[in-house]
């Protein structure tokens, strides 16, 4: 075979002059390009040297890329010995592999473990080209594919298997799906270990703007651990409110702790981690708001998910928690959160677009009876005024009533005591307005 070929480097060749370890870039790059062939004792100006130990070559070249290479690409792989000019080369042929992105063991799922072809070079791959070709071959379903991070720890998930009885071996993250069938851990593992990138942002604000802040925080880790510690901090600002019905003391909590439970929980659950926004929390003195990336599941409307109708984004993750018996049964979280608003006027509002799902609770006030408590004659007269004015300052009850400001405020004081008014802003510009409630 001792012909005038001529050899020149492109997207789908490569010339060494021999074995480097380098090579096995180019191997990885092939495997995820459109393959190719590697010729081994040709230099890369075209020059035929050959090789004097060609098995010897060979041999390093096949245990490198069984050792260095995963997924395992020997299945795609192939070689020959080829002579030109009467001298010996390896021809190393790849083919595209089905299981991409292939990457050096060492590096792991980053741009720097990660190569592709472009041109006559092997170079390392963008992030985005990564998850294009992670997507392109396990699927859509953001919770089944590889995870770009592998170093993976689940401390958090393993005590909270442990409190209700399970077990946390290789079969059940297998069984789970928190690795997949090539070993890898998915993007479920990543959602529940510790190294979890995801993260919820939770916000008090005074008032019911969101001009000042009193209180932030950001929820990192396993989803799990989030779960619990954004619950823990906006229970916070859950207050109870205490009413005397006969010899009896009733309390009742400003939100509902089932409907509160089921809206962050429905917002780990269901949310599109394919974005990389966090989960906002906001809380007002009369709502709290939680805004998660991800609108309807495909196939859904808006009335399908008000009766109960489930189509999981995350049902891998939805499994993992109702094994820890955090959900009962799939579908039911929005109708939980209309429950336990039944008897109250009052009730939450579901707002749904098509990239974001917002959950608003109203803050349940209690209403005072004012049998018990009488009005004054100065406090119907600040109440009139609302007539004409949907609010007033002090100083409008100074000119109205021709009293102090201390009288003013023990008017207006009486008047919030009765649940009859309420205080909007702070500072200077605090107005009063009619309650809602009354």
């Amino acid at each position: 075979m001792g012909g005038m070929k001529v050899f020149v480097e492109d997207v789908n060749h490569e010339l060494k002059k021999q074995y480097v370890k380098d090579v096995i870039k180019t191997v990885i790059a092939f495997a995820n390009t459109s393959g190719g062939k590697i010729y081994i004792g040709i230099d890369d100006s075209g020059s035929i040297i050959g090789l004097d130990e060609p098995d010897d070559e060979l041999l390093k070249l096949t245990n490198a890329v069984r050792d260095s290479i995963a997924p395992d690409i020997t299945p795609f792989t192939s070689s020959v010995y080829e002579e030109y000019q009467s001298k010996k080369v390896i021809v190393y042929n790849v083919q595209k592999g089905t299981s991409c992105p292939y990457y050096l063991s060492s590096k792991g799922l980053r741009p720097e473990g990660v190569y592709v072809r472009q041109g006559a070079s092997s170079v390392p791959a963008s992030q985005s080209a990564i998850i294009k070709m992670i997507k392109e071959t396990d699927g859509d379903s953001y919770e089944e594919l590889r995870s770009l991070i592998q170093e993976l720890t689940f401390n958090v998930l393993t005590d909270e298997f442990k409190k209700v009885g399970l077990g946390f071996e290789e079969p059940q993250k297998r069984t789970l799906g928190i690795v997949g069938g090539d070993g890898l851990y998915t993007n479920l593992g990543l959602l529940l270990s510790d190294q979890c990138n995801h993260s919820i942002k939770a916000a008090v604000f005074d008032g019911t703007s969101k001009n000042r802040f009193l209180d932030r925080y950001e929820f990192e880790g396993s989803v799990i651990k989030q779960m619990r510690e954004v619950f823990a901090f906006v229970d916070r600002y859950n207050r109870t409110q205490s009413r005397i019905e006969g010899i009896e003391r009733k309390d009742l909590r400003e939100y509902p702790e089932e409907a509160l439970r089921e809206a962050l929980l429905n917002s780990i659950v269901h949310k599109d981690y394919g974005f990389g926004s966090s989960t906002l929390v906001s809380v007002f003195d009369d709502r709290i708001e939680i805004l998660t990336i991800g609108g309807l599941v495909k196939g859904l409307t808006k009335d399908d998910i008000m009766i109960g109708t489930s189509l999981l984004r995350n049902k891998n993750l939805a499994n993992v928690f109702y094994r820890m018996k955090w959900i009962e049964a799939y579908g039911t979280g929005i109708l939980k959160i209309r429950e336990a608003y039944e008897k109250h006027d009052l009730k939450p509002l579901i707002e749904i677009t098509d990239n974001a799902f917002k959950v608003t609770l109203p803050a349940i006030k209690m209403q005072k009876k004012q049998t018990f408590k009488p009005l004054s004659l100065n406090e119907n007269k600040v109440l009139e005024t609302f007539k004409s004015s949907e609010y007033i300052k002090r100083l409008d009850v100074e000119q109205i009533l021709e009293v102090s400001q201390p009288m003013a405020v023990k008017v207006l004081r009486g008047l919030l005591d009765k649940n009859l008014i309420e205080k909007v802003g702070s500072g200077k510009n605090v107005v009063y307005k009619l309650s809602r409630n009354d």
